[in-house]
């Protein structure tokens, strides 16, 4: 176990990131399987469930966990975290996606713009703004509501980052994962409401836990680690390799070859991403 841990920490950053995008997009299509007999709120609820439920097996959080200063941050950060994919699903059911994605990624742009203070760190910030937005292919014709909830992702998104850097500092990262995804499992309970026709299938309901660990466990664990290992603008930089990722999944799986644009758009991110060489390493060692 300690072999896998540390050979899991030993693997760069941007590998990890890769890991976690496959991870994440097979997730999400799963959710949007389970579109046509629940609600997005509903769905993202169930992602929330299924996460909550896994993690618990899997971590088992001691009393400490569940008291105090760890329990109110591990609330907040899984009550953000949630209802970060609720908006998303949300914005995604009313825009194009690469319209919310492009939307969306205006959280994680502005973590690294306030983190940056060298010219090298704005250059790579210019670079994977513009990959991010010649990737997305912006086109703003969706409805009010759909840009409202998309930004209002975004604003999760900053603060999952923020939030996500102190629990992995807090030494007890996935263990707070666990008791911040059971907080919002049960404080976002209505949203259940949604996902009627969901319980009436055995299926359904492990597309809906399958959703949790793909879209939730894995990425959001791997991003546990890495958050131990970056700064907050590092990490956000990063974050900006999704795109890339579901560009590269989309040409070898859906044989979706990219535009010229999204080409040039992939070239930009991946230029960004290593210019910003920075590493803000923080001196806590990795688990």
């Amino acid at each position: 176990m300690l072999t896998s841990k540390a050979r899991l920490g030993s693997l760069p950053a941007p590998v990890l990131f890769v890991l976690s995008g496959i991870s994440m997009y097979v997730g999400a299509a799963l959710a949007v399987g389970l579109f046509p007999v629940a609600s997005p709120a509903g769905v993202a609820w169930l992602r929330c469930l299924g996460a909550a439920i896994v993690l618990l097996a899997w971590r088992r959080p001691g009393r400490q966990a569940w008291r105090g200063r760890q329990l109110l941050l591990a609330a907040v950060f899984g009550l953000v975290t949630a209802g970060m994919n609720v908006v998303f699903y949300e914005a995604v059911a009313r825009l194009p996606l690469g319209t919310a994605v492009a939307l969306e990624f205006a959280g994680p742009v502005l973590v690294a713009a306030f983190g940056s203070r060298t010219f090298r760190d704005f250059i790579a910030l210019a670079l994977v703004v513009a990959g991010v937005v010649a990737i997305a292919d912006v086109k703003l014709d969706g409805s009010a509501a759909g840009v409202a909830f998309a930004l209002g992702a975004a604003v999760a998104w900053a603060a999952y980052i923020v939030l996500g850097k102190r629990v992995a500092l807090g030494g007890n990262g996935l263990d707070s994962l666990a008791v911040g995804f059971v907080v919002a499992t049960v404080l976002l309970s209505p949203l259940a409401l949604g996902t009627k026709a969901v319980w009436g299938s055995p299926k359904l309901l492990l597309l809906g836990i399958g959703v949790g660990v793909l879209g939730t466990v894995v990425p959001y664990g791997l991003d546990q680690v890495v958050l131990r290992r970056v700064g907050q603008s590092a990490f956000a930089l990063l974050l900006a390799m999704l795109p890339l990722t579901a560009t590269v999944i989309g040409l070898v799986m859906l044989r979706q070859v990219p535009s010229l644009p999204e080409a040039l758009g992939t070239l930009a991110v991946v230029a960004g991403v290593a210019a910003r060489t920075r590493d803000d390493a923080v001196s806590t060692e990795p688990p």
